[in-house]
């Protein structure tokens, strides 16, 4: 049976979100979501139900606003990791979403590894 590529994304999603928060230990998650102009990623605490921290490529002092490529998500990794250990934060789990770990979700994953988070 064909599923669409909408379905598949969601069954992909929900397989990954369910295995991390298996393993979560109240850690914060760094949730990454990727459209066709733009990168963001959050920094949730799932126990307390609320973001710690945030950072876009819509956000106009980071430059990248309306760019969606991986020079955009690096600059946005460095942010994110900059902006963690502000708010005291040091380890996280990584949450693709239903992305693959490959070009712009590994870029930014690569440049907050750089910053200081461990995952």
């Amino acid at each position: 049976m064909a599923n669409s590529k909408r379905e598949l994304f969601q069954k992909r999603r929900l397989r990954v979100r369910n295995k991390l928060r298996s393993m979560a230990n109240g850690r914060p998650r760094l949730s990454v979501h990727r459209s066709s102009k733009n990168i963001s990623v959050q920094l949730i605490d799932d126990v307390q139900g609320r973001t710690l921290a945030a950072a876009s490529t819509m956000e106009k002092d980071l430059g990248f606003v309306g760019k969606n490529n991986v020079e955009a998500a690096a600059k946005i990794g460095a942010a994110i990791a900059e902006r963690a250990k502000a708010a005291g934060v040091e380890e996280v789990y990584f949450d693709r979403g239903g992305f693959l770990f490959h070009g712009k979700v590994k870029a930014l994953a690569d440049a907050a590894r750089e910053g200081g988070l461990k995952f």
